[in-house]
């Protein structure tokens, strides 16, 4: 559908008629010296402009620049068909833990240790392409907690930034309680029923105003439910020149306080020791069932006003050759 801001401005358009109309000689009071030569020159000059083809290839130009102006001035606009936006979904924000402890290399993957912020991008990555219908944020959080994504459809986007996250560049410790903090508050302003948050980490609170519990409470009173996800190797094996010992890197994972945070808003809390367990864990998180929603439209728009504005201006190009054709 085609429509324009400011029409009325078309009223203007049949002005440069009505001037050539109306329009009178000025008459000069003021005494003049006449040369004979020069008036017998300018009377040619103005028989040669008057000469019929190409004074009305000029006036034809001047009308049709002078409409193309003003019809790029009136805003055209076209408005497409209204597409319809998913109707129902989540609101689903993820946190990811990238304090330095994400750096620990206790995760095997197609055959090769890397660390674990590499093991959560891939799953987490596969988790937000399969959420089609579902609003979807990310936050990334250490020292401090940043919203990354706002809650948005493109998932591709999402990714693109997911995979871009690097260790270390929000702190080095964790901040779990303003993550979760962040989330509310993005969160709250969402319709009720369908405000999930996802925190997955490696360790425990260390940094920050907020703390998890009290951050966990004003979740639950707006309707937020939170899966915990505690990721991480129990035990890993260690060699050196005086033989091999089993550690537990994953001694700082906070599990009371991740369980306590799944269980005040309605959640559960997850345990992943290894890529399969995080896979797992993410395709039980794919069975939430989805909550209707207002339906929206969008009307994409698209500007034309540069093609009356192009069309004006190539026919003041074509104006300059015949007004110097006119004047020699």
């Amino acid at each position: 559908m085609l429509t324009f801001e400011w029409p009325w401005l078309l009223v203007l358009l049949p002005l440069p008629i009505l001037y050539r109309l109306w329009r009178r000689r000025a008459e000069t009071l003021a005494p003049a010296l006449k040369a004979p030569v020069y008036c017998a020159l300018a009377a040619q000059t103005s028989v040669e402009r008057r000469s019929g083809y190409w004074q009305w290839l000029t006036l034809t130009l001047l009308f049709v620049a002078w409409a193309g102006t003003l019809l790029a001035a009136t805003r055209p606009t076209w408005i497409g068909d209204p597409v319809t936006l998913p109707s129902s979904g989540r609101d689903l924000l993820i946190a990811v833990d990238i304090s330095g402890s994400m750096k620990q290399t206790d995760m095997r993957l197609e055959g090769e240790s890397v660390d674990r912020l590499t093991v959560v991008k891939q799953v987490v990555g596969e988790f937000v392409e399969r959420r089609q219908g579902d609003r979807l944020g990310l936050i990334l959080f250490g020292t401090r907690p940043y919203l990354q994504t706002p809650l948005t459809f493109d998932r591709q986007t999402m990714n693109t930034l997911l995979n871009e996250a690097q260790i270390g560049f929000a702190g080095e410790s964790t901040a779990i309680g303003d993550a979760i903090g962040l989330a509310v508050k993005r969160l709250q302003s969402r319709p009720e029923n369908h405000r999930v948050l996802i925190l997955l980490t490696d360790g425990a609170n260390s940094a920050g105003e907020a703390q998890p519990l009290e951050a966990a409470e004003i979740a639950a009173r707006e309707g937020i439910t939170i899966y915990t996800i505690g990721i991480g190797a129990e035990v890993v094996v260690e060699r050196s020149f005086f033989g091999s010992r089993r550690i537990n890197p994953s001694r700082d994972l906070d599990e009371t306080t991740l369980t306590a945070i799944a269980d005040k808003t309605g959640g559960r809390y997850f345990r992943a020791r290894n890529p399969d367990e995080l896979q797992q864990i993410y395709a039980q998180l794919d069975q939430l069932e989805p909550v209707e929603q207002e339906a929206e439209t969008l009307r994409p728009t698209k500007a034309l006003f540069y093609w009356p504005l192009g069309v004006a201006l190539l026919c003041s190009l074509l104006l300059a050759p015949l007004t110097a054709r006119g004047d020699s």
